[in-house]
C-alpha cells in the first residue's frame, strides 16, 4: 500500500465508498459493519453519535486524503452502525424489543467476535463514545485504547433527560424534521459551522442535513431512548487501565462531561485535548491553532490517533 519510503498513496472515494458491507447477527439483532482497510492491520472500531452511520459521522476523516491514508495505513477500521442507521434502512417495527445501553455494548462484543478480533482500538462520538466506554468497562480485556470525542459518561441530568424526552415525542410523532434535525445539528456543529445570518452554512451540514431527511424516525427514537436511559459510569471509569485519548471542543454542550470523565480516570493513562472553536467535532473541521488549513487539522488529528495507538502497543 505504500512505497519504500513509507509514504501512503490512496484513493479516498474508493475507500469511503468501497468498505466491505457485512450484515452482522448479535444476540440483540443484526447490525451494518462497514470494513475499511487490510484486516490483518491492528483493528479499529467506531461507533457513531445518535441519528448518524459511519458516513455522516467519520467522512471528515475519509475525504481529507492525508487523513484518510496516515489512518488506514495504520489500522483495519470496523464501523459499527446503530440498528436501523444505515443508508435506506426500513423503520424498525414496534415489536422488536428496544434495546438498552448495555444490549448496545453486548452487541459491539459479538461483532468483534463474528471478525475473530482480541483487543482492539475504539473510536467513538458523544451517544457512541458512551457505548464504547460501556464496552470498555464490561470487556475491560477486549480494549486496548479508548478515542472519545465530546464523551458522555454520567447518567443525563433532569435537563438533559427532559430535553431528549422532547425530542422523542416530536422523533415519534414527526420523525427527523423540522425542530427535531435543528436540535440534532446544534448537537453535531458549532455554530461557525452551521452558519449564521452573515456566514453560509458549510457544505457539511448541508450534506448532514440532507442525510438527516433519509433517516427513520422510529429508529432514531430507539437509539436515543436507550442513551437518555443510560447510567452513571463514574465508578466503572476509575478501574479502567486501557489508555484513553479524549476530544472535546470548547463550545460542546458534552464539555462538562468530557472533563468530569477525565478527573475520573486514571491520570496515567488518560489525556485530554480542547479543540478551540469547535462543538462536537464530529465533521473534525476544526483546528488546534486559528491558521491551521482543515486538511492540516484533519490530520493533526489523525496523526495523534496514530500516535495513540504506537503507545498503547
Amino acid at each position: 500500500m505504500g512505497d519504500s519510503s513509507g509514504s501512503v498513496s490512496i484513493d479516498v472515494e474508493r475507500i469511503f465508498f468501497g468498505g466491505k458491507e457485512h450484515r452482522v447477527r448479535t444476540r440483540h439483532g443484526p447490525l451494518s459493519v462497514s470494513v475499511y482497510g487490510d484486516e490483518d492491520k491492528p483493528a479499529l472500531v467506531t461507533y457513531p453519535d445518535v441519528a448518524l452511520n459511519h458516513m455522516s459521522c467519520f467522512q471528515g476523516l475519509f475525504f481529507c486524503p492525508e487523513a484518510a491514508s496516515l489512518l488506514l495505513h495504520n489500522f483495519c477500521v470496523y464501523h459499527i452502525t446503530p440498528q436501523g442507521h444505515e443508508l435506506g434502512a426500513a423503520s424498525i417495527s414496534s415489536d422488536v424489543p428496544v434495546p438498552s445501553v448495555d444490549d448496545l455494548a453486548d452487541q459491539v462484543a459479538d461483532v468483534l467476535d463474528f471478525f475473530s478480533l482480541g483487543a482492539v482500538m475504539c473510536l467513538g462520538v458523544t451517544a457512541g463514545a458512551y457505548v464504547l466506554t460501556l464496552f470498555a468497562t464490561k470487556y475491560r480485556e477486549r480494549v486496548l485504547g479508548l478515542m472519545l470525542v465530546s464523551p458522555l459518561c454520567k447518567a443525563p441530568s433532569w435537563s438533559e433527560w427532559l430535553y431528549n424526552k422532547v425530542l422523542l415525542n416530536l422523533l415519534y410523532y414527526y420523525g427527523t424534521r423540522g425542530l427535531v434535525k435543528e436540535s440534532l445539528l446544534q448537537r453535531y456543529f458549532s455554530m461557525e459551522v452551521r452558519g449564521n445570518g452573515q456566514d453560509p452554512e458549510s457544505e457539511i451540514v448541508q450534506a448532514c442535513r440532507s442525510l438527516l431527511d433519509e433517516r427513520q424516525g422510529a429508529n432514531v427514537w430507539r437509539f436515543l431512548h436507550a442513551i437518555n436511559r443510560r447510567q452513571d459510569l463514574t465508578e466503572s471509569l476509575m478501574k479502567l487501565q486501557c489508555r484513553t485519548l479524549i476530544f472535546v471542543g470548547e463550545n460542546s454542550q458534552f464539555h462538562a462531561d468530557a472533563v468530569h470523565m477525565t478527573t475520573k480516570l486514571d491520570r496515567r493513562y488518560c489525556a485530554l485535548v480542547e479543540v478551540i472553536y469547535s462543538s462536537t467535532i464530529l465533521t473534525l473541521q476544526f483546528g488546534l491553532y486559528t491558521e491551521e488549513s482543515e486538511a492540516d487539522a484533519e490530520e493533526s488529528f489523525v496523526v495523534k490517533l496514530c500516535r495513540f495507538r504506537l503507545v498503547v502497543h
